[in-house]
């Protein structure tokens, strides 16, 4: 010990002599010289040391853009072995709705794949001194490093590194903030971005949920299992030749709760929410742009379909038709070089069935889009096809089982004196669930929701309901009736005409044959 104790100052005077050495070396030395000392130290090294090395840097050749791998390798290692690290740091990320606990700069942690074993260092480097920085964060460079034996180079190339990369957009999906989006009118810039930014978009937090969901218990479990047939159908997709996609068009009158049900197919597969507006582009091009700025695991959704745009075949030749009859008029009346005006979309029919099932619609995977109508039939049926529109689901007015949902979310009840005669009302009335829920909600006087009150109110506006149908009925078939009248009495009234008009030719007829007579 007392030996080792004497040889210790003499080995870091020997190492500090080296370091003075190599320094004044540096400086008298050329640099192809110094190139070539260093190319061969490399060597050596790598001939003695049997470990490989691997860095991942974290931004990408694009400036201000961050490298997808090193996301990758951030949220796995956090998720996967941040428990084997010793200094950690907790933040919360851009757009995460979870506090998000990585391995901190300078440390490192370990981990097994395949029999192999490898070690991670997360790294951080300044930049040069003379390079003056305008982003925050841009002077400094932070990377990891995986170190492993050389002869698993095979294994971490071709297997492990494509695994991490699998299992980190996981981890990231799975600690996103999930977000509605809508499309920009105006395409604004990002200080950030090196491009304009097409969509805008805020948290979503909707709270609906297919046990909440005001529809019937068998209807709903179709559609759940749907979902998760399509959610774990990529293999099958590829098989097959389609792209990973899926269409649904929700039709009925309004408040029968389609968004509802949008909200709720993103709150069970956990995907975004994509509102597409299309009164708001401009072109069949500006579709496309929007439509590859989209992610996986999203709901595209376009709402009202009918109302977005005079897309339906008839209203498009009845369109063309009216314009043709001023075309020539217009062509003379237009200047060579007038600019044509851009104040209304030009997004086509043909545009948008290219959006949904053309070849755009392949690129990336794992979506939904859905189409809302409050009038199915107006819709072209090219637009609606099966391919296009895979699984049409009606929307229909509230019945008994839809609305013992609406009494368990409301009142929490699941049965009731005055669920009989309710069920008799809804079952020869038509009400939405919207508005079974609105006489629901009634609150007394103490400030709780008396579900005697409640449903009593409901009885009563089913009946009053009822009474305007049957009155609005009445009506609609005496005002058929008077048409109907109206009809024969014209008809009538034409026929007389007519064989009175026969009647006078014929005496006409009589008359001139008379006089030829004579």
């Amino acid at each position: 010990m007392a030996a080792m104790v004497e040889w210790l100052p003499w080995f870091g005077s020997a190492v500090a002599s080296a370091i003075f050495l190599w320094s004044m070396v540096q400086n008298h030395v050329p640099d192809t010289l110094r190139l070539y000392l260093a190319t061969l130290a490399a060597k050596i090294t790598a001939y003695i040391n049997p470990y490989l090395e691997i860095t991942i840097s974290e931004n990408r050749a694009e400036r201000f853009q961050r490298s997808e791998l090193f996301i990758a390798v951030e949220a796995y290692l956090s998720d996967a072995c941040a428990r084997g690290a010793r200094r950690l740091k907790a933040e919360l990320g851009k757009d995460s709705k979870n506090i998000q606990v990585s391995v901190d700069d300078h440390e490192g942690v370990t981990d097994d794949f395949s029999g192999a074993k490898l070690w991670w260092y997360a790294s951080k480097q300044q930049s040069k001194a003379n390079v003056i920085s305008f982003y925050p964060g841009e002077d400094e460079r932070r990377f990891y490093r995986v170190v492993f034996h050389k002869r698993h180079h095979d294994l971490v190339i071709d297997s492990y590194l494509p695994f991490i990369l699998g299992e980190g957009r996981n981890v990231t999906v799975k600690n996103r903030q999930r977000c509605l989006f809508t499309n920009n009118a105006n395409n604004s810039w990002s200080p950030y971005r090196a491009k304009k930014s097409v969509w805008s978009h805020i948290p979503f937090e909707h709270p609906a949920t297919f046990d909440t969901l005001a529809m019937d218990p068998k209807q709903k479990e179709a559609i759940i299992d749907d979902l998760m047939a399509f959610q774990k159908s990529k293999e099958y997709y590829a098989k097959v030749g389609k792209a990973w996609k899926r269409g649904y068009l929700l039709y009925g009158p309004p408040g029968t709760g389609k968004s509802t049900m949008i909200a709720a197919m993103a709150n069970f597969l956990d995907y975004d929410v994509y509102d597409l507006e299309l009164t708001a582009i401009k072109n069949n091009t500006e579709l496309r742009k929007l439509f590859i700025e989209t992610t996986g695991k999203s709901i595209i959704v376009i709402e009202d379909i009918d109302c977005s745009l005079d897309l339906t075949g008839k209203r498009r030749k009845e369109k063309k038709a009216a314009g043709d009859k001023d075309s020539d008029d217009n062509d003379k009346a237009k200047l060579p070089m007038e600019p044509e005006k851009d104040d209304e979309t030009k997004v086509t029919l043909s545009g948008l069935l290219n959006f949904i099932d053309g070849l755009w619609s392949a690129c990336g995977g794992e979506r939904i889009i859905i189409f809302t109508t409050n009038h199915k039939e107006k819709l072209d049926p090219a637009l609606i096809r099966r391919g296009r529109m895979d699984k049409h689901i009606e929307m229909s007015y509230c019945r008994f089982e839809s609305f013992k949902v609406l009494a368990k979310n409301y009142l929490d009840i699941v049965g009731h004196g005055l669920f009989s005669e309710i069920q008799k009302l809804l079952e020869e009335t038509n009400m939405s669930p919207a508005d079974v829920a609105e006489n629901l909600m009634p609150m007394s006087k103490k400030k709780k929701r008396d579900p005697d009150v409640c449903l009593a109110g409901l009885i009563e506006v089913l009946k009053q309901a009822k009474e305007d149908a049957a009155a609005a009925k009445a009506k609609e078939e005496e005002e058929a009736k008077e048409a109907e009248a109206k009809n024969a009495k014209d008809k009538k009234e034409g026929e007389a005409k007519k064989d009175e008009g026969k009647d006078k030719i014929m005496e006409e007829a009589n008359g001139d044959l008379k006089q030829g007579d004579e």
